[in-house]
């Protein structure tokens, strides 16, 4: 009986061994492929002396500008542990990612095509057309105007005359904008300030931009004048390792204008050529808010930075009520251009008109998609053309 039992046995004491074994060598490979110290991205960073939150927190005195009043990083060093914008990201096409838009346009230009003539129901359809891509009442009427004129001398006949002649008169009203991202020429660093309501992708576009301009060969800072939000920060401070640039936050609650003004100071010191500027978009707190914007643009012209843009960032799905945004940070801020985000997925196509002419604010660049290359300069042209195609 005992050597019955124990033949089995000794072939179950190898299978043990073998199976510790197993996990032994398991264990020892997997130690070794996490046994190489991970970067170490704080040892990278500059030597910087680091300012107790209290003093952070401690609002700019315009007076006596440089206080300390933000703790100041950097994220060159430490590209070898970040993914940097693959270079061969194309960017898309205005046609390809404006399909919502094109579609309330190509409806209505089947319809009134299909009618073979001009008549009253044309302009009826065209003005409807218009609205729904939320050009506005004042717009939709200076647009169909002199079409109705052109019908009525004889001149536009038929559907086809109408729609082009429509194309014509959309093209004309944004052509003659200055869409350039001014820079300064001289030794001093070049100031972006980014305004705009939370959740319109601002600190995304500060990253986008960004990215743009390091892989043109730009050195970049971005400074996170939002304080009030943490993950915009943080956010930020993704952006500017990911594409090699510098980096200035404050601590939370602290003193917008304090932060960006030492980023500036921070920039000139390293010769650094442009400062990209995040501020906070709180508009449940709206007086408060412009007052701050206005403080943001006056501390930052103290500085030794050149304030050379001040773009607001808009998200196309609201429609009018970019609009009314508009209005608000221009009368602030002193806007000198404006930035349409998503615009791939909105119907709503028209604020872009609606901005530039009410306003006279150029639309400088369109966010078509998530990604850096998604960030393109607006083409009136080619946008209208979009439309209608």
């Amino acid at each position: 009986m005992l050597a019955s039992s124990t033949q089995p046995l000794l072939f179950f004491i190898p299978g043990i061994v073998l199976g510790i074994a197993g996990v032994v060598v398991t264990v020892t490979r997997r130690s070794k492929t996490t046994a190489v110290a991970p970067l170490d991205i704080a040892s990278t960073e500059s030597s910087i002396e680091e300012v107790s939150g209290e003093s952070a927190a401690r609002p700019v005195d315009e007076e006596t500008i440089g206080a300390a009043g933000a703790v100041l990083t950097t994220s060159s060093g430490a590209t070898a542990a970040i993914e940097a914008p693959a270079a061969e990201e194309l960017a898309p096409t205005v046609r390809a990612r404006t399909g919502r838009a094109r579609g309330v346009f190509a409806t209505a230009f089947a319809s009134i095509r299909g009618k073979g003539g001009v008549d009253a129901s044309t302009w009826e359809e065209l003005e409807d057309t218009l609205l729904r891509a939320d050009l506005g009442v004042r717009l939709a009427d200076a647009l169909i105007a002199p079409l109705k004129d052109g019908a009525k001398a004889g001149g536009l006949k038929t559907p086809d005359q109408v729609i082009d002649a429509l194309r014509h008169e959309m093209v004309g009203k944004l052509s003659n904008n200055d869409r350039s991202l001014k820079m300064h020429d001289g030794d001093a660093p070049s100031v972006w300030l980014f305004v705009g309501v939370n959740g319109v992708g601002k600190t995304t576009t500060i990253g986008k931009i960004g990215s743009a301009k390091r892989a043109e060969g730009v050195s970049v800072l971005m400074a996170a004048g939002d304080t009030f939000r943490a993950a915009a920060a943080e956010q930020l401070q993704t952006w500017a390792e990911r594409c090699d640039a510098e980096f200035v936050r404050g601590s939370e609650g602290g003193d917008p204008a304090s932060v960006i003004f030492d980023g500036i100071e921070r920039a000139t010191a390293r010769g650094i050529k442009l400062v990209l500027a995040d501020t906070a978009g709180r508009l449940q707190n709206k007086a408060n808010l412009m007052e701050e914007l206005k403080k943001v643009r006056r501390v930052a012209e103290k500085g030794q930075g050149v304030v050379t843009e001040v773009l607001l960032v808009i998200d196309a799905t609201t429609g009018q009520n970019g609009l009314s945004q508009a209005r608000e940070f221009a009368a602030a801020t002193d806007v000198t251009g404006v930035v349409l985000t998503k615009l791939d997925g909105s119907a709503k196509g028209g604020i872009v008109f609606a901005i530039e002419t009410e306003l006279g604010i150029p639309v400088k660049l369109v966010g078509l998609g998530e990604t850096a290359a998604d960030l393109v300069p607006f083409n009136p042209a080619e946008y209208v053309a979009a439309l209608f195609e």
